[in-house]
């Protein structure tokens, strides 16, 4: 069946899947919820989003396209459930708001570096253990990919929220109505067409960010 390969192949998706599910996506979610609620704001505690139950953070449809990617291209592509909050619930002023933006991508750069840490270990050692090697890598690489891709600073992703608080305050407010309201199509041509020396902003994603902060923490 095309997009599967070996047995050991899909057991390595299937756990990736798992772990994206169930561990990476709730966390990111989650750590939204702690930020916000440490700064002043209960939205996400009342909605029972401050939970590490993945249940919680579920997206179907960001969910089943995860699936769908992950088992036919070998390219995870989804998200989980938005995580509400006021902003103007928040201290810090528009500061808070990029701390909670942050938070999400930073935890994923914490999971990438505790799944890098193992893989270090089996690397030098020389564990003969291929199947987990390449979970772990993989698992390293994702959450990283997770954390540059929500960093780009155009909406909806988290990096928008950090830009407009490095921004003065008319210039923040002037950006922040017109990526609002064409964010996603600008997003979209990004990921889709070559705009960035050739490359599409997954390759830039990939290549050029993502690729040298994975071998900075596996050594691979």
């Amino acid at each position: 069946m095309p997009g599967f390969g070996s047995i050991d192949e899909v057991l390595v998706k299937v756990a990736l899947l798992a772990v994206m599910l169930l561990v990476a996506f709730p966390i990111h979610e989650l750590s939204h919820a702690f930020a916000a609620f440490r700064l002043g704001d209960n939205t996400a505690r009342f909605m029972g989003r401050l939970t590490f139950d993945p249940r919680a953070h579920f997206d179907p449809t960001g969910g089943l396209l995860l699936v769908i990617t992950i088992l036919f291209t070998g390219f995870g592509f989804g998200w989980a459930k938005p995580t509400p909050y006021n902003p103007m619930n928040l201290q810090g002023g528009r500061w808070g708001e990029a701390i909670v933006a942050a938070a999400g991508p930073i935890s994923n750069l914490v999971l990438a570096v505790l799944g890098a840490i193992p893989l270090r270990y089996i690397v030098a050692t020389g564990m003969p253990v291929p199947i987990l090697t390449t979970f772990l890598l993989l698992f390293v690489q994702i959450n990283l990919a997770l954390m540059v891709f929500n960093l780009v600073p155009i909406p909806p992703l988290d990096g928008s929220k950090v830009l407009f608080a490095f921004l003065d305050p008319r210039t923040s407010w002037q950006a922040r109505q017109f990526l609002t309201q064409y964010g996603l199509f600008i997003l979209l041509a990004a990921m889709l067409l070559p705009i960035f020396g050739g490359n599409t902003l997954i390759g830039l994603v990939f290549n050029d960010v993502l690729e040298p902060i994975s071998h900075f923490l596996t050594g691979l």
